[in-house]
């Protein structure tokens, strides 16, 4: 190989060096797109490369190829390789000889989510799948969290720095825990009951594990949460001589609870963000309600926060506090699998 294909393919050849390094006695599985993304083609990576890991329990080791730039450097900042990251995803194996296809699918479909909306992916990241993460699957992992891959790490390349993110599959209660706490922490403490954050798609949730949901528990009232922003499908906010109406979705009610009290109860700012509306709370001495920006902005005293917190409750309902101008409503809730079919109606 000359020179220049060495020098146009550098930031391909880091990867499959890491790869190599890691298993050094086998040849990964590459399964490449038959029509480049450029070209008009569906897939957004070149391709995903799969490899066969006995390391924590057998499983399937998942790397991509194409959120960095793997070929000559094209964007204005040296020190980055295109989005900054690669996507890694380990599977559990069973008896099956060759490895399943459909995480394949599931990278290529972030991919097209990071490549169509600009959003880049992090260290303790999170997203809600919005249904099982393999599809037709018997599973209860409905979500993914992102760390660092362990064994790859970060690396630099001709074309610049990235890391390797480990795409971690999580329950949905799992997601909700990581996200009232610091989710580089959860998925650390995740990794001491699953090695390696393995996704097994038939295990329960971590969260019913005593070690585990006493060490988030703890650490969410140490730390706080990391999480600034929540979307709520259902928002609603009127603001009329001073007094507030806020409605809001049943069913939420501990998910939102937590998040206000590891937010604002911190000292910190916490974002709803609706379909066409957004609320931003804010810590502070003296309670009030104002308009910035088109946002509703809602400043709550700690005596204020306590009342709203014991407000939300489980079931459909008007509430009027008497610490803050607010009259909460919640709204009965229809609950829906992937395809848009009502599983539940919370009232």
């Amino acid at each position: 190989m000359s020179d220049e294909t060495d020098l146009t393919q550098a930031g391909f050849d880091a990867i499959a060096e890491a790869m190599h390094r890691l298993y050094p006695d086998q040849e990964g599985l590459f399964y490449r797109t038959i029509i480049p993304y450029a070209l008009g083609g569906d897939d957004p990576l070149d391709g995903v490369e799969i490899w066969k890991s006995g390391h924590g329990v057998p499983h399937w080791h998942y790397v991509t190829y194409g959120f960095t730039e793997l070929y000559e450097k094209e964007s204005d900042d040296p020190g980055v390789s295109g989005y900054g990251f690669e996507l890694t995803f380990r599977l559990k194996r069973g008896e099956e000889e060759q490895p399943p296809v459909w995480p394949v699918n599931l990278l290529q479909n972030l991919a097209r989510y990071v490549f169509s909306s600009g959003n880049a992916f992090g260290l303790g990241h999170h997203m809600d799948a919005n249904g099982p993460i393999a599809l037709e699957a018997e599973t209860k992992l409905t979500a993914l969290g992102f760390r660092i891959d362990p064994e790859l790490g970060e690396m630099d390349t001709p074309n610049g720095h990235f890391a390797f993110l480990q795409v971690v599959g999580l329950t949905a209660d799992e997601m909700a825990a990581m996200m009232c706490w610091n989710g580089e922490k959860f998925l650390s403490e995740l990794e001491q009951q699953i090695p390696l954050c393995i996704t097994d798609l038939s295990r329960p949730s971590i969260m019913e594990n005593p070690a585990l949901r006493g060490a988030w528990q703890e650490g969410m009232d140490r730390d706080g949460s990391s999480t600034a922003f929540l979307y709520m499908d259902e928002l609603g906010v009127r603001l009329e001589n001073g007094h507030v109406t806020l409605r809001l979705g049943a069913g939420h009610d501990g998910t939102l609870t937590r998040m206000l009290r590891a937010r604002v109860g911190k000292g910190r700012e916490l974002f709803l963000q609706g379909s066409d509306t957004a609320v931003l709370f804010r810590p502070g001495e003296q309670a009030g309600a104002c308009e910035e920006d088109g946002v509703t902005v809602l400043t709550l005293p700690e005596d204020a926060l306590k009342e709203l917190c014991g407000a939300l409750g489980p079931h459909a309902g008007v509430c009027t506090l008497s610490a803050f101008p607010m009259t909460v409503e919640l709204a009965p809730t229809a609950i829906t699998d992937r395809d848009g079919n009502v599983i539940q109606v919370i009232e």
